[in-house]
């Protein structure tokens, strides 16, 4: 319950952003300053037991808790901002979506202190976030505001949605919760792009390629856990993505020195089967889409079979044999079969098979295991291919007929 006036009757306080060195006896030193404190908490994982990086700050008296809260937010803690907010116990208040709202365009030097003192000033705001990357803290160049009330948010929207706010104009819209936002394939605006040519790692150079196709709205450079850069470009309206999928998808992006060092060569496919020398275009999915789709590929694998999904898996150190293989992949399900290539003296070639009796185990080692480093080097886990299916492939491939004269 919320008292007149938006003040929690409880006096509980949420503190994020913390250091991983952060202690309850250092934030008791910190809040005890300001008034009473009953506990502290700082979360932490249940097995290594170290920080997640939050925890909770309960005061004797709301007083104290909204003097800290008007005082110590974004103060900083071990040289980190904390981000202090209502602890919210209602769950069906903090996941309605009431009066949130999604910021995107934002400048790179806009941090969670600035972006809460813009957003104040439309009503009082339960949280305020920048989304960052949690090793570096650089700024994705989006955020979420989340205030008291639904009014708030339609005034924030209406009065900031196309102001310049640092170095660029910033786009303002009510959130939208995953699982309520328009997913029919034919209904998108957002693309997910991967395999970017070198030049296009530069935000403007990537909006000015794709640009061609219509008006882009926002753009996002991400690195994945090799430090491979991949992209999402927002377009204006429905028809100019569409355009930039018909004309990018599988554009060949490889270097004419790398297009010479794979003449005659297999084409390279990554697990979910695009070939890596080409560029991926296509609709932003959701996690949860992701997967569906990566399951689907594999049930219809495992009905075709009726022995399982089998996965391939390169780039294994030498050292790797079946036991140590069994040991990384059986926490996903039950393996029905299972290899490791050996050379002649018994050391692995680098490669080997697991299979396992459902799609879904093979759904979750594909998305926990694919680029996971084992012993210094990043694995390759995809779906393998039949050898009919492969065979087929290279057939089409080689005995196209050759275009120009000789």
């Amino acid at each position: 319950m919320a008292a007149a006036g938006g003040v929690p009757q409880f006096a509980s306080l949420y503190v994020g952003d913390l250091h991983p060195d952060v202690t309850e006896a250092m934030l008791y030193e910190i809040f005890n300053s300001v008034g009473p404190v009953a506990s502290i908490r700082v979360c932490r994982d249940s097995v290594t037991r170290k920080s997640l990086g939050y925890g909770y700050i309960n005061f004797h008296s709301v007083s104290d808790a909204e003097r800290a809260l008007d005082t110590l937010n974004y103060s900083s803690i071990k040289g980190r901002s904390c981000r202090l907010m209502w602890s919210q116990r209602d769950p069906s208040l903090r996941k309605s979506g009431t009066g949130n709202i999604y910021i995107k365009n934002l400048d790179k030097n806009i941090d969670n202190k600035a972006l809460y003192d813009t957003f104040s000033l439309f009503g009082n705001i339960l949280s305020c976030k920048v989304a960052s990357d949690a090793a570096t803290g650089a700024s994705y160049g989006y955020g979420f505001v989340q205030y008291e009330t639904e009014e708030a948010g339609k005034q924030a929207i209406e009065r900031v949605n196309g102001m310049q706010i640092g170095e660029k104009t910033v786009e303002v819209q009510a959130f939208q919760k995953r699982d309520t936002r328009d997913t029919n394939d034919g209904n998108f605006t957002n693309l997910y792009i991967k395999n970017l040519k070198t030049e296009w790692e530069d935000e403007e150079k990537l909006k000015e390629a794709f640009g061609k196709f219509g008006t882009v709205t926002s753009t996002l450079i991400r690195s994945d856990a090799q430090g491979r850069k991949f992209a999402f470009v927002n377009f204006e309206n429905n028809e100019d993505a569409k355009k930039c999928i018909a004309d990018m998808h599988m554009m060949d992006v490889r270097t004419e020195e790398e297009k010479a060092k794979a003449e005659g060569e297999e084409e390279k496919l990554g697990p979910d089967g695009h070939p890596e020398g080409k560029l991926y275009v296509g609709r932003a999915q959701t996690k949860k889409e992701r997967e569906k789709t990566l399951k689907s590929k594999f049930a219809v694998t495992a009905d075709s079979s009726n022995k399982g999904v089998n996965l391939y898996i390169k780039n294994l150190d030498e050292s790797v044999d079946e036991d140590s293989m069994k040991e990384l992949f059986s926490p996903f399900g039950e393996i029905t079969s299972m290899s490791v290539k050996k050379d002649d003296n018994g050391k692995c070639k680098g490669f080997g098979f697991v299979c396992f009796s459902s799609p879904d185990d093979a759904t979750k080692a594909v998305t926990e295991m694919h680029l996971k480093v084992v012993q210094g080097k990043p694995l390759y886990v995809g779906l393998a291919e039949r050898r009919e299916v492969r065979d087929e492939r290279l057939r089409q491939r080689y005995s196209a007929p050759m275009m120009g004269g000789g």
